[in-house]
C-alpha cells in the first residue's frame, strides 16, 4: 500500500507538471502591450519653428538682389510645386535659374504681414505679402515689363531630414477694387516661396522665374 501510494502521488505530481508545461500560463499585468502602447510625441516648439521659417522668408530680398540661386535650391524641396501669379506652374530648378539670371529686378522688395501656422513639428504654413517697387520682369528679346505691385502668398513647409523645405508655394497679385483710378498699386508682391510671374515674385526660398522671386537662405 505504501508503495502504491508513493507511485500514485508521483504520478499525480508528474501529470500536474506536464500539464502546466504544455498549457500557457496566464499572467496578469498592468503594463501595456507593444500593440497597445501609445508612442509619446515630442512637444511642438512653436517659437523655434516660427523663427526658422521667418528667417527663410525674410531672406528673400537678399536672395533676389544677390541672384542667389544656390539659396533657392537649398530651401526648396526637389519636388516642390510652385504656382505663379499668372497661374503657370514652375519648378525649383526653373526658379533657381531665373534668379541667377536676374529675370526679376526691383529697387525695393519688402516682406509684410508674415504669419506662421505651425501644424506639427514637421509641417507649417507661412502667409504674407511681398511689395515690389519699381520692379521689372526682364525677359529675353523683350522690353522690361513693369511688375511693381503687391502680392499675397502662401508657402507650405515640411521638415525633411531635419531641414525645413518649401514643398509648395503660390502667389497672387492683390487687385485694387476701388476703380480705374485706383488700379494696381505701384507695389506688389508674390509668394515668398515662389517666383514672380510676369508680375509677381518667387518664394523667399526659391529663385525668380520669369515672373518670380528667389527664396531666402535658411
Amino acid at each position: 500500500m505504501k508503495r502504491k501510494g508513493f507511485w500514485a502521488v508521483t504520478s499525480l505530481a508528474f501529470t500536474m507538471v506536464f500539464l502546466n508545461g504544455c498549457e500557457p500560463s496566464t499572467v496578469t499585468t498592468n503594463a501595456p502591450s507593444a500593440n497597445d502602447a501609445t508612442v509619446a510625441t515630442a512637444p511642438i516648439d512653436k517659437p523655434a519653428i516660427e523663427a526658422a521659417l521667418l528667417k527663410i522668408e525674410n531672406d528673400f530680398p537678399r536672395v533676389m538682389k544677390e541672384k542667389d540661386g544656390a539659396a533657392v535650391r537649398r530651401v526648396y524641396a526637389d519636388d516642390a510645386i510652385i504656382v505663379y501669379p499668372d497661374g503657370t506652374p514652375g519648378t525649383r530648378e526653373e526658379d533657381a535659374k531665373s534668379t541667377e539670371a536676374g529675370m526679376v529686378t526691383a529697387d525695393s522688395v519688402e516682406m509684410a504681414d508674415l504669419k506662421v501656422n505651425v501644424l506639427s513639428n514637421d509641417a507649417a504654413i507661412v502667409t504674407g505679402r511681398t511689395i515690389l517697387k519699381n520692379a521689372k520682369l526682364n525677359l529675353p528679346d523683350s522690353k522690361p515689363i513693369d511688375i511693381s505691385g503687391e502680392y499675397r502668398f502662401v508657402d507650405t513647409f515640411a521638415r525633411r531630414n531635419g531641414e525645413w523645405k518649401v514643398v509648395s508655394g503660390i502667389s497672387t497679385r492683390i487687385q485694387n477694387m476701388g476703380g480705374p483710378a485706383a488700379a494696381a498699386s505701384p507695389t506688389a508682391k508674390t509668394t515668398p516661396a515662389a517666383a514672380t510671374s510676369p508680375a509677381a515674385k518667387t518664394t523667399p526660398a526659391a529663385n525668380d522665374s520669369p515672373t518670380m522671386k528667389a527664396a531666402p537662405t535658411p
